[in-house]
């Protein structure tokens, strides 16, 4: 059934009550506006494509486990992506070791990054810099002391702001920003040999 457009167009707290209140299509658009978002925090959070999904329907059964409970006390996002971070942090707790992957790694479909090179996409150079540069990112930002790392993602990766994110990790504004600004300045540091790599693409 195709959603009407007013419900469509409503703030995410709005649809949240409508679905807290019984109303199972406000679910779905909310579903619609946030899997992909809350997937790409969580797999930069955990790493591992297979967990990534996982914690992300994990994430939202909470919500229709929690809608009674719902209030429309802070933005929906905010309490969604708590929901998400604490999924996170137990996944963690859980795990032994951390595992960063390794430039020559295979991924989930047995490719390593010399295979992927030869992506038909761009040229065999441009590609082979391009999956080096995202593999140094995500390595460098695997590297970011946990409290930095988790406060680049949700201002990167999920766009919230710095008063969502305070919200969200139960700290001050200020030690927010402050914990960006490490994290900004580590990468930059770790990043810095491939900035004419960057600028070749």
């Amino acid at each position: 059934m195709i959603l009407r457009t007013w419900v469509r167009d409503e703030a995410n707290e709005m649809l949240m009550l409508r679905f807290r209140d019984g109303d199972p299509r406000a679910f779905e658009l909310l579903v619609e506006r946030h899997q992909r978002p809350i997937f790409q925090f969580v797999m930069r959070s955990v790493g591992t494509k297979a967990v990534a999904e996982e914690l992300t329907q994990e994430t939202f059964l909470r919500v229709i486990k929690q809608k009674d409970h719902y209030e429309q006390r802070a933005r929906f996002t905010t309490w969604l992506y708590t929901l998400a971070r604490n999924l996170c942090i137990d996944h963690s707790r859980r795990m032994q070791h951390r595992r960063a992957k390794s430039l020559d790694a295979v991924d989930e479909e047995g490719h390593s990054l010399l295979e992927r090179t030869a992506d038909k996409g761009l040229g065999v150079d441009r590609q082979a810099i391009s999956d080096e540069l995202q593999a140094r990112m995500r390595k460098a930002i695997d590297s970011l002391p946990d409290d930095q790392r988790e406060v680049f993602l949700l201002r990167e990766e999920a766009d919230l702001s710095f008063k969502e994110i305070a919200d969200i990790v139960g700290i001050s504004e200020n030690t927010v920003k402050s914990r960006m600004r490490y994290a900004l300045t580590k990468l930059r540091s770790l990043l810095e040999e491939y900035e004419d790599m960057a600028r070749a693409l």
